[in-house]
């Protein structure tokens, strides 16, 4: 019985660390990112659309590229209408 009580006593020490250790990197990594959104706060940048065009020329163009993008250039659109 040596043996298997040595192995098991190396298990649970093994076990051990190794929970330690994740613990203290998921403890060091939270408290990294506490730290870096308290004093490096992201900066917000606004964004300024442009309403140059109607919705149905969005769509228009939309749906033109997406047929190009398809078909690799080589099918066009003709007609749109609703069904």
């Amino acid at each position: 019985m040596q043996p298997f009580n040595e192995a098991l006593s190396l298990m649970v020490v093994g076990m051990i660390t190794v929970f330690f250790i994740l613990f203290s990197i998921v403890l060091i990594g939270d408290i990294l990112i506490r730290l870096c959104n308290k004093y490096l706060p992201e900066e917000v940048l606004e964004i300024k659309t442009k309403k140059s065009q109607s919705p149905s020329n969005n769509t228009h163009a939309a749906i033109k590229a997406a047929i190009t993008l398809a078909t690799k250039g080589k099918g066009t659109v003709t007609d749109i209408t609703k069904i």
